[in-house]
């Protein structure tokens, strides 16, 4: 309209104009745009948008404009909800107040009001409100009890409140409000009410899930003969029922009788979580014979069992040391799936085993590219990367994927502890040293940081008497230990000392045959006279790892 107006201005006028046409009717009508303020739907898509932020407290604000324009009672529900969650005292009692005006349903809003009586400490109204809220006759009233409860910020006071008002000649004729109520006691820290309902319950209803809770109360007052006399009626009951059978192989497992755990599961119908916890007790157990036969089992289950223990299978087969069928189970385990990351990264894993190292670090990459937003696993995909690199003894890539993963987590022990390696491993002594001394105030008197600390100062022949503190002190902790063997017979070299570290070396050889044990022990060996023998050894590491860099730089050295 501006253009038009200064284009207008701007023509000539003519002498002999006409006479201006009348005004159509439309011409003359003015619509009004409300400003953002007053535009109730304007309120609410910024009030969700805030919520995908998580920013509450800019939500509880639009849903506050938005239910002063509105005369939908969701909108007062919803702005009432926020405002008792950000503790927006004032603003949950006008919502509270527009929402009553709006016709609120009288549950839902006893619910609200019992809230946020529970958030400014009154006792007396949260337990009025309480009292309306279980006497409203709503199906949903006692989950709505419950829901207060849980999110009260004083649970000393909502413990009280749970004793007073949910008692045994209150509560209604269901058996899961029974127990919902056992739990939230015990979860609040009153035990003995939620065993004396969780007993009530069972005596008043006698089905599985009262006994086998009643159980559970037993079993953690430490009555195991009580908890597994109730878990035997219970299943006599229904002796079918899968989840009383994992519920009462769970307590066994927890007091250490993982064969009688075993025996129970293996017996009646199967599904994915019976198998799961199978697995888990046979492993336990050191049953290679037993999940073997799981292994068998499952590949012959259902297809919905099998598709649900996608990754179970994956990890069997990992055990039979059946990489290739391993990989096929991972491939079929959903995106959906609670295990979808640990089977992508067992099988980068796998993929580096068989010597597809490129595969492997590209399916790494792309869980660090799918994980960005998800710290913990963002963290696992950089540093089974960083420890892939450390074997293939690429240790500049394994310090970069160290250190990126350091940034997702500052200061983490297990990373600070890789990187050191990859830093001693590829000459940067003063790094490693640097890091393994973080680690160090981070845990003090850590054992394998000392080790480590100790093992690189030696190698480096530099401060001999710190690096003999820190291994004596890994070797009284870990008299057993190979690897600190390995270091104070490497500092016994390094101080001259060739008999005993020759004897130490020898040991920690026997113990286990590592390829960098065997290098030092040759070394030593060599430097002695014992050049026939040293050979052998160094023949030995060969066969174990053809291209171990140490063996490589040792043989220059002895021959240069």
């Amino acid at each position: 309209m501006a253009l038009g107006l200064a284009a207008c201005a701007g023509a000539p006028l003519h002498s002999s104009v006409k006479a201006a046409a009348p005004a159509q009717p439309l011409a003359q009508l003015v619509v009004a745009t409300p400003d953002a303020d007053h535009d109730v739907l304007a309120q609410l898509l910024a009030g969700e948008m805030a919520l995908t932020r998580t920013d509450l407290k800019a939500a509880a604000g639009h849903y506050d404009k938005a239910m002063a324009l509105s005369n939908d009672p969701k909108v007062a529900e919803r702005a009432a909800g926020l405002a008792i969650a950000v503790h927006d005292d004032d603003a949950a009692r006008r919502a509270l107040a527009r929402w009553q005006a709006l016709g609120a349903k009288p549950a839902a809003i006893a619910q609200a009001r019992a809230q946020l009586a529970l958030d400014v400490g009154d006792t007396a109204e949260a337990r009025r409100q309480l009292e309306i809220l279980v006497g409203s006759g709503d199906k949903d009233a006692w989950r709505q009890f419950g829901r207060v409860l849980v999110g009260a910020r004083d649970q000393a006071q909502a413990a009280r409140l749970l004793e007073a008002l949910a008692t045994p000649q209150r509560l209604p004729a269901d058996a899961q409000a029974w127990l919902a109520m056992s739990e939230l006691g015990d979860h609040l820290g009153r035990h003995a009410y939620a065993a004396q309902i969780a007993t009530a319950a069972m005596q008043r209803f006698r089905t599985a899930e009262t006994y086998t809770w009643a159980a559970q109360m037993k079993f953690k007052d430490g009555d195991r003969a009580g908890a597994a006399a109730l878990l035997q009626k219970a299943l006599a009951k229904e002796p079918e029922n899968t989840r009383l059978r994992l519920a009462y192989a769970g307590m066994l497992g927890q007091a250490g009788d993982y064969a009688a755990a075993s025996k129970l599961l293996a017996q009646g119908p199967q599904n994915a979580d019976t198998y799961a916890m199978r697995a888990g007790l046979a492993a336990h157990l050191h049953d290679d014979k037993a999940l073997a036969a799981l292994y068998r089992q499952l590949q012959n289950a259902p297809t919905d069992v099998r598709e649900h223990s996608a990754y179970l299978l994956g990890q069997l087969a990992e055990m039979q040391n059946k990489p290739a069928e391993a990989l096929a189970w991972y491939d079929q385990v959903g995106d959906d799936d609670a295990h979808a990351f640990d089977a992508d990264l067992r099988s980068a894993i796998i993929l580096h085993g068989q010597g597809k190292r490129s595969d492997a670090h590209a399916l790494l990459e792309q869980l660090q590219l799918a994980y960005l937003d998800q710290p913990d696993q963002l963290r696992q995909a950089w540093q089974a990367d960083a420890e892939l690199y450390l074997t293939e003894q690429n240790y500049a890539k394994a310090e970069a994927a160290f250190s990126r993963a350091l940034q997702v987590v500052p200061d983490d022990p297990g990373l600070l502890y890789g990187r050191g390696l990859a830093y001693a491993e590829g000459g940067q002594v003063d790094q490693a040293v640097q890091d393994f001394e973080r680690l160090l105030k981070l845990k003090p008197g850590d054992v394998d940081a000392s080790n480590a600390l100790g093992y690189t100062l030696a190698d480096a022949n530099r401060d001999l008497p710190e690096a003999t503190r820190l291994i004596s002190a890994a070797r009284a902790a870990k008299p057993d230990d190979p690897a600190i063997a390995d270091s104070w017979g490497w500092l016994q070299y390094r101080l001259g000392h060739l008999d005993q570290a020759a004897q130490t070396l020898r040991g920690a050889w026997l113990a286990r045959k590592d390829a960098d044990v065997g290098v030092h022990l040759g070394e030593v060996l060599w430097q002695q006279g014992h050049r026939q023998d040293a050979q052998r050894v160094f023949d030995e590491v060969r066969k174990l790892d053809p291209h171990n860099d140490n063996l490589q730089q040792a043989l220059k050295r002895l021959h240069p």
